[in-house]
């Protein structure tokens, strides 16, 4: 495969850009976190601060957080979204390979992947049904 062929199958070629996908800085409240994932159709809210990544939470995090915390589903979702969210997310970085990404999601039963550099910076996300659509495309 040429290297041409080769930059058609790389994470950042696939990946939703920044604003296409739910993100809210940490200090947010989890309710904002569960608008944006309303909102944009996605069930992943990346949490960042200074364009860095800080963690994530899914709708399946709040699902589970909902039926764990003994406390009105109210007050809960007043919490900063950085106390509910998972602080060190499998990620993947800019230049990786659509394969290797599907690797991951797949080894890890997941549909998204925050896509970051080697300073973890976080530059979109790799949603799986983009890459389907790509991957048919073929």
């Amino acid at each position: 495969m040429s290297s041409e062929n080769k930059n058609f199958f790389l994470v950042k070629n696939v990946m939703l850009m920044p604003g296409k996908f739910p993100s809210i800085n940490s200090r947010s409240m989890l309710k904002e976190a569960l608008d944006r994932m309303t909102i944009l159709k996605i069930g992943i809210c990346c949490v960042v601060d200074n364009g860095q990544l800080s963690g994530i939470i899914t709708d399946g995090d709040l699902r589970r957080r909902l039926l764990e915390v003994q406390k009105p589903t109210s007050s809960l979702l007043v919490d900063d979204v950085i106390l509910h969210a998972i602080k060190n997310p499998i990620s993947i970085t800019i230049n990786e390979t659509i394969d290797n990404a599907v690797r991951i999601m797949e080894s890890n039963l997941i549909w998204d992947l925050p896509v970051i550099d080697e300073k973890n910076k976080l530059h979109g996300l790799l949603h799986l049904h983009p890459v389907v659509k790509k991957l048919l495309a073929i």
